[in-house]
């Protein structure tokens, strides 16, 4: 048997946010310089980044689209912290989060990616609407073969 956490809410069983987020690839501190970030998400071939805190508490997500008006480098991005452009902000998902929740408010929202954070408030992963909808369909199919 899986031992799956769930929601004070969810039955247990039910697919949450922690069967569904991926590792956040890109953790960038948000006191660096929007040029620097800029070259991290580059190399890392990555579409987004998770900001954290001194403390590793996370402060949000930068995406490509975020950060392309900066991409001709100027004065600028060499002097900006990346905390201070345009960024996804929390609320953030939860480990316990069911999954089907999570989705709707991905939607509700218009996020292609939200982080998931641990009870202190450090990003512990991410999630997308693929991830989300690929756990939700594993679970129909094997309640379907259980019936």
């Amino acid at each position: 048997m899986i031992n799956r956490p769930h929601h004070p809410h969810t039955a247990p069983g039910t697919p949450t946010v922690a069967h569904a987020m991926r590792p956040a690839v890109v953790r960038i501190d948000a006191n660096t310089m929007v040029d620097k970030a800029i070259d991290l998400v580059h190399a890392a071939d990555a579409d987004h980044a998770i900001l954290h805190a001194e403390d590793g508490r996370c402060l949000g997500i930068v995406g490509r689209a975020q950060l392309a008006p900066y991409q001709t480098r100027s004065w600028y991005t060499a002097r900006t912290p990346i905390r201070n452009i345009t960024h996804e902000r929390g609320p953030f998902a939860r480990l316990t989060t069911p999954a089907a929740e999570a989705l709707a408010t991905m939607r509700a929202r218009g996020l292609r990616v939200w982080a998931v954070t641990d009870p202190e408030g450090r990003a512990v992963g991410v999630l997308t609407p693929g991830s989300l909808r690929a756990v939700l369909a594993d679970t129909d199919r094997s309640m379907g073969a259980a019936a």
